[in-house]
């Protein structure tokens, strides 16, 4: 008896080693398939299939999509408060400056750019260019030849060459330009343009009633510019007409400061109905009380808010 239990004893120790030799091989061979996988690249747990990649960046396109003109938005927005800063500066430097010549503006000279505003301001803004330049249109025209003068577009600057200072000898360049009926001209000046601008219209002073609704400093593609209720708008968004400000630089707005040295976003169609000089009507034949219809209005602003 006892010899029978020896051999069914030894028999399941031997059954029991033989199991654990198996496990042992089973598990070296499972670890070994994974080495290999691993090896080669193809481990089906750590990988990603085809389908899953493109799936991914379909995803990442999409979202790409959605985003991008939202951030260029918040840009154009971004840099119209820029703009509009860089007005209430100037807003400032005219104060000072009409404060210092007994009240009156510049004695402009239409036809001589050696009095044009840049320089009778230079004194007061000569550490601060940068406030020259809105940042939508921060790169100058391009110049053919130098001493050649270049007209600003939408998203452009104007350069100009007035000889006077070292500083212009490559060319004065700005995104804004003051409205044209400001100025003080002398008796000269004022007889000989009576004809083509009415200078006896011009707001020679800052201290008028309803400052708020006239023009002084705005965007523009030239360093000045006339406007009034009866000049049509310009056919084509880049056309070089006296409605220089008429530019569509700020999503069918222009950024402009007033004669109360208030600053705000005026939209396109909006200019027709400020009061320019003392005789411009603010509900001329382009506005909605003068009875102009969005058919009236050349085809790039016929979308553009009445007003």
């Amino acid at each position: 008896m006892s010899g029978n239990r020896v051999s069914r004893n030894a028999e399941r120790t031997s059954a029991h080693m033989r199991g654990r030799h198996a496990r042992i091989a089973r598990g070296r061979a499972v670890d070994d398939r994974q080495t290999a996988g691993d090896r080669s690249g193809t481990a089906g747990v750590c990988g990603f299939t085809l389908i899953e990649l493109l799936v991914v960046i379909s995803v990442v396109v999409l979202l790409l999509a959605i985003l991008l003109p939202s951030l260029q938005a918040v840009r154009r927005k971004t840099k119209a408060l820029v703009c509009r800063s860089n007005l209430r500066q100037w807003g400032m430097i005219w104060r000072m400056y009409t404060s210092d010549n007994d009240g009156m503006f510049h004695n402009g000279d239409i036809a001589d750019y050696r009095h044009l505003w840049m320089e009778a301001l230079w004194p007061y803004y000569d550490l601060s260019r940068d406030i020259c330049l809105c940042p939508m249109a921060a790169t100058p025209s391009e110049v053919l030849w130098k001493g050649q003068n270049a007209m600003g577009t939408t998203f452009t600057a104007w350069t100009i060459f007035t000889g006077n200072y070292a500083w212009d000898r490559e060319g004065f360049s700005g995104s804004y330009g003051i409205n044209g009926w400001t100025r003080n001209p002398p008796e000269d000046i004022l007889a000989q343009y009576q004809g083509n601008f009415p200078t006896a219209n011009n707001w020679r002073q800052p201290d008028v009633e309803g400052a708020w609704q006239v023009p002084l400093f705005l965007d523009c593609r030239w360093p000045d510019g006339w406007m009034s209720h009866q000049y049509p708008p310009p056919q084509t968004e880049d056309e070089p007409t006296w409605a220089r400000y008429c530019i569509n630089r700020h999503d069918g707005t222009v950024n402009a400061l007033f004669m109360d040295w208030s600053t705000r976003k005026v939209g396109l169609k909006e200019l027709w109905t400020l009061k320019w000089h003392r005789e411009c009507e603010t509900m001329g034949p382009w506005t909605r009380a003068g009875g102009a219809e969005r058919e009236d209005w050349p085809l790039w602003m016929r979308r553009l808010k009445d007003y």
